[in-house]
């Protein structure tokens, strides 16, 4: 298991990113796919943007996109009143021999 699914195993959601050029490295790897530089390992902000869903049978999935270039496929939890471009929170993110992605809506109280 590398570092990336055992920080989900932990619902913790890491990326690496490269010392030499600074990208984030996505999908994470050992190196980067730019440069191939040696990356550093850091935390994602959990703030989501929805970039598209779709639900069926009661079930809602989503693209959401952390950090305004990472995109993950995911669920939501809060199904009503979704809008293209609205905040999202990741809840949880797990591994089980594929990644998981539980987001919700990000209320403004």
């Amino acid at each position: 298991m590398n570092r990336f699914e055992q920080e989900l195993k932990n619902n913790n959601l890491v990326c690496s990113e490269c010392l030499k050029c600074n990208k984030i490295v996505w999908p994470p790897s050992d190196y980067c796919n730019k440069c191939f530089g040696d990356v550093t390992w850091r935390k994602i902000s959990r703030n989501a943007t929805l970039v598209e869903y779709s639900c069926k049978n009661g079930d809602c999935f989503c693209i959401a996109e952390l950090e305004g270039q990472i995109r993950v496929i995911g669920t939501i939890q809060d199904k009503s009143d979704l809008k293209i471009g609205q905040s999202l929170i990741l809840e949880r993110c797990d591994y089980d021999g594929n990644e998981k992605f539980i987001f919700r809506a990000k209320r403004n109280d």
